[in-house]
């Protein structure tokens, strides 16, 4: 009884617009209160210790390396070589936006920051370029959701803490998968462009096209330090994203002169914001969690798929579908600290690397971030466009359906995402 209780407090509270670490928060703290067998400090003490991990420290960390990049205008440099590179390609600025946040997936795992950082800049100029602004609003909006599958990305950075899953194998499962989507949005944007005769920028010239690299080199290495440190072992994920964050900085500062002191107090407090949201939401999580474990739920999802669900590909499929509808409303880290652990025993029941499950679920959850009534990238792309939701969904959808094609094959070829932790460390 108290079960249904707790539930229909929380679609109530998610109905009146409360957000939804505070909702976890209540139904957690509630349902608690209600079981004899818990003291009431449980939900203090379990929210502490959900948050009370070295390996979380990357969270912070890495949405510092964003915020740097987008405040020292590295991004805008990125955004120029990526033109130089595709602008001559039918829709080049289109072309532009995906190959940028593919370049900037690489440094700050954080999809928002991508829409935020590159979308203030390329909307504008698409609309005056002649694009239209759904197509200005979709591709901006759904090529960020490559921010969290190419490395570094900080819901792999999470799943591997709920999982012990190999982070160094997650960050180089990820790079195909990020990499697919990429180009099928490009081939997308491609046959929009010659049907609606999207301008193209003129090509490059060799010597201004090497003038751009060797000016956006120190920000392109960026994520070579950081996956190349983790794959090699010389240091940790949390440690990469501080290397990641001092490096932005001292590049921002000192090399591209595009930060002063006087910005780095907005900065910070930027950083600490979006911050505190990911991590309130992570330690009401653990709350709940330990609400689940009372009532057993990982048990009972066990023996539910046990006896209902006979076949591997099955149990993937009712997987991607429930964290595509549970995508819509919550954000990736809790919904990833309330599900995981309730189908990871049965995933591994099923035999699945935790890897290969960590991808289908972060990918799948990716897409949530363009799927309202959550979707914050959407929103975000969205609100710079100044475009309705409902249009700004049904120029995105086309993308969805190209994300959720990579994800299908990954889900059911999972040795085209493994070959490259294969090839550079079989250990992982």
């Amino acid at each position: 009884m108290i079960g249904l209780i707790l539930l229909g407090m929380f679609l109530v509270l998610m109905i009146l617009g409360v957000p939804i670490a505070f909702v976890i928060a209540i139904v957690a703290f509630v349902g608690i209160f209600n079981v004899p067998y818990i003291p009431e400090v449980t939900v203090p003490v379990k929210m502490m210790n959900g948050i009370n991990s070295f390996v979380l420290l990357a969270v912070p960390l890495f949405i510092l390396a964003a915020n740097l990049m987008n405040s020292g205008k590295i991004s805008e440099k990125l955004i120029q070589l990526s033109l130089a590179i595709v602008g001559r390609i039918r829709g080049g600025l289109a072309h532009a936006n995906i190959l940028v946040s593919m370049i900037f997936a690489g440094v700050s795992g954080s999809a928002q920051a991508d829409t935020a950082g590159v979308g203030k800049i390329l909307i504008p100029t698409m609309k005056k370029q002649g694009y239209d602004t759904e197509t200005a609003v979709g591709v901006t909006a759904a090529s960020s959701t490559i921010g969290v599958i190419i490395p570094p990305s900080i819901p792999m950075i999470i799943f591997a803490g709920l999982t012990n899953a190999s982070i160094g194998a997650l960050f180089l499962g990820g790079i195909i998968p990020g990499i697919l989507i990429g180009v099928g949005m490009m081939v997308y944007v491609y046959i929009l462009a010659r049907k609606r005769n999207y301008p193209k920028a003129a090509k490059t010239a060799p010597r201004e096209l090497v003038k751009l690299l060797i000016e956006t080199i120190p920000a392109l290495l960026t994520p070579v330090i950081i996956i190349g440190g983790i794959i090699t072992g010389f240091f940790t994920a949390t440690e990469a994203a501080a290397v990641a964050s001092l490096y932005t900085f001292i590049i921002s500062m000192f090399y591209y002169k595009t930060i002063k002191w006087k910005d780095m107090p907005k900065i910070l407090t930027d950083t600490l914001a979006l911050s505190s949201l990911s991590l309130f939401a992570l330690a009401a999580a653990s709350a709940l969690g330990e609400l689940m474990s009372f009532y057993q739920l990982g048990l009972l999802a066990q023996e539910f798929f046990a006896n209902n669900i006979g076949t591997k590909w099955l149990f993937i499929l009712i997987i991607i579908g429930f964290f595509l509808f549970i995508g819509t409303f919550m954000d990736a880290i809790p919904a990833m600290i309330l599900f995981v652990p309730v189908i990871l025993p049965t995933s591994i029941a099923f035999g699945m690397d935790p890897v290969h499950l960590g991808l289908i679920v972060v990918m799948t959850l990716a897409i949530g971030l363009v799927t309202p009534p959550y979707g914050l990238c959407l929103l975000l792309a969205a609100k710079i466009g100044n475009l309705s939701i409902e249009r700004s969904l049904f120029a995105v959808l086309p993308y969805i359906l190209i994300v959720l094609a990579v994800l299908l094959f990954v889900a059911f070829f999972p040795s085209i995402a493994f070959y490259i932790p294969n090839l550079l460390n079989p250990s992982l």
